[in-house]
């Protein structure tokens, strides 16, 4: 037993003994850190000199180097990074390291011919390029950085090798025509990559920090499209630059251009510019695209989607104005009816058949004709149901519009039960939860709009927040409902755009005490009818004392918006719309605008 307790302590011991180098180590290294981390470098320097000495592994190397640089001490810097390349010539960011501490010396020449070596260096082992362009970068040199990428090509004879990294180096060097030029040669040989690559000149215009890039890659492209009047690559590529710099007339011109050359080409591409230019709010590009593709003739394929598009676009360029002649009307009636007649009633033509609803009913004081072109669309065979329920919907409005309230409720509740978990079943709830507001049956309504607050549309619940909200404040200031059901029954005659007797029950409220919670949503009120009413300037001094006395009410930034639309596009008076923009951004950072007020200030600040 005695010599077996011996035997323990003596291994004990032993153990303890072998560990005792180890654990000198990792002290010197923390004491090492230490010392470097606080700027002490004389002390970091003698232990890692001794470090290094024991083991030379890089994590020694690069410090003790760090710390020579850092006290000034360049010859034994120089020395240092000697021995190294001598003990390992095939690291060639080493002559990196001894170009960089010479360069710290202010000698260039003895720098540059350091880093010339390593280029030389390169040879068809790639190894050591990565680590070599991360030294050049860590340097400063991005330019040497891309000539080791290049080199690296050109030894192993592989055009593309690096592309992605090349195109990073010459982002960060702001050569953007280079950059370009790797683009469209990556096109040239591998056609198939022209997708991808729009894909990262997209990434790389919206991280550009000016307009550097974009002017280069158009220089590149109109180069490269004078060159090669036929390449369809590169004309696709100048349609689909001039798309994303929302240049649509000039996109509009290319795809013109394209379908006089290679019209089996260009006639998609016209199409596709003239639809995009819609979807962005340049309705007379749009309009210009339209025409251009019906004059290709009844048998040109595209016949048919530029006729329901040109509609489409005459349709929204009457619908966005608030107020409208009855000449205007009556022409795009004409316009609707000649186009059912050639192209028919049908699935296709269920958009044109559906705005023509709104024209007819909204516009037109025609509400039978807008319900029976809905009743149309609902008899369509095959009509998918959610398409269906739309159209249900919107015929619900209608009903409502012209006061058969019970038939747009009924209608409402078949979609809502129809769509319980989706948008469209949330849709209807807000909706039929708005007539029972209209109705006066504030408590009901309410509990509705509670529920929608909560809805996965973040339309439809902030619709729902807005009026839960107006009707919850009301309710409590108000117990007999009095005020709110004045406001109730004015919102319905504004509704069915009976817009003197609706001002006259806005009024009535303004009337009635000095002060109400209701006031702000007046204002609002009466400002969107002075706008149906073509009384802009009316409407604009509204909305300024709207946003002036009550800054803080939910009304406020819908109040901005419809104030910088306003004089952004009746009243010309594009200083003050920039200013209404910037304000809803600055003091509405959560509202909805939010995305359309940055996209119009920004447009705006070049004006």
């Amino acid at each position: 037993m005695m010599r077996l307790r011996i035997v323990l302590i003596v291994c004990v011991v032993a153990a303890a003994l072998y560990n005792v180098p180890a654990r000198a180590q990792q002290g010197q290294e923390q004491l090492a850190a230490y010392y470097f981390d606080h700027g002490e470098y004389s002390q970091a320097a003698q232990l890692y000199e001794t470090l290094y000495g024991k083991t030379s592994n890089k994590f020694y190397y690069q410090r003790l180097l760090a710390t020579y640089t850092g006290l000034g001490e360049y010859k034994d810097a120089v020395r240092l990074v000697e021995r190294r390349i001598k003990n390992n010539p095939k690291d060639l960011y080493l002559h990196v390291d001894l170009g960089s501490v010479y360069l710290r010396q202010k000698q260039e020449k003895k720098a540059l011919k350091c880093f010339d070596k390593a280029i030389d260096a390169i040879t068809g082992n790639l190894q050591p390029i990565p680590d070599l362009v991360q030294a050049f970068l860590g340097a400063g040199r991005a330019d040497y950085a891309a000539r080791t990428y290049l080199t690296a090509r050109s030894k192993t004879k592989n055009r593309h090798l690096y592309f992605n990294e090349l195109v990073g180096v010459y982002q960060q060097m702001g050569n953007y025509e280079a950059m370009t030029a790797e683009y469209f040669d990556l096109i040239d040989n591998q056609s198939g990559m022209l997708k991808s690559v729009q894909v990262s000149m997209q990434r790389a215009l919206s991280e550009a920090p000016d307009g550097r890039l974009s002017a280069g890659i158009r220089r590149e492209l109109v180069n490269r499209v004078q060159e090669h009047p036929d390449n369809k690559n590169y004309l696709e590529m100048m349609i689909w630059f001039s798309l994303q710099e929302n240049d649509f007339a000039f996109a509009l011109e290319q795809a013109e251009a394209v379908d006089a050359r290679l019209p089996e080409f260009g006639g998609p591409q016209v199409l596709r510019v003239a639809q995009i230019a819609q979807n962005n709010g340049d309705i007379d590009v749009a309009a210009a695209g339209y025409r251009y593709l019906q004059g290709k003739g009844k048998d040109s394929p595209f016949y048919f989607d530029s006729k329901v598009g040109e509609l489409q676009v005459d349709f929204a360029r009457i619908n966005h104005n608030y107020t409208l002649d009855s000449k205007s009307i009556a022409q795009l009636k004409g316009k609707y009816l000649a186009t059912f007649d050639e192209l028919g009633k049908n699935e296709r033509t269920i958009p044109l058949m559906r705005n023509y609803a709104t024209l007819m009913a909204y516009h037109a004081d025609d509400a039978q004709a807008a319900v029976d072109i809905l009743d149309d669309v609902l008899e369509i065979p095959r009509l998918k149901a959610s398409l269906r329920d739309e159209v249900k919907l919107e015929l619900g409005d209608l009903l409502l519009f012209v006061g058969q309230t019970w038939d747009a409720s009924l209608l409402y509740m078949q979609v809502e039960k129809a769509n319980k978990d989706d948008v469209l079943g949330a849709q209807a709830k807000y909706k039929n939860a708005k007539l029972s507001y209209y109705n006066h049956d504030f408590e009901w309504a309410n509990s509705q709009l509670k529920v929608l607050r909560s809805s996965t549309s973040k339309l439809i619940a902030n619709d729902a927040m807005e009026l839960s909200l107006l009707i919850s404040d009301n309710m409590e200031d108000d117990s007999t409902y009095g005020m709110l059901s004045l406001f109730a029954d004015a919102d319905l005659l504004l509704y069915r755009n009976m817009l003197d007797s609706a001002w006259d029950g806005y009024e009535a409220v303004s009337r009635q005490v000095l002060s109400h919670p209701l006031f702000d949503e007046v204002l609002m009120r009466k400002a969107q009818i002075r706008m149906k009413q073509a009384r802009y300037a009316e409407a604009d001094s509204l909305l300024q004392r709207l946003v002036d006395f009550y800054p803080n009410d939910i009304t406020a930034d819908d109040a901005l918006m419809a104030m910088a639309e306003l004089n952004e596009q009746k009243l010309n008076n594009v200083a003050k719309a920039r200013e209404c923009y910037e304000r809803l951004l600055l003091d509405y950072p959560s509202s909805l605008y939010v995305d359309q007020a940055r996209k119009r200030y920004n447009a705006l600040k070049t004006k």
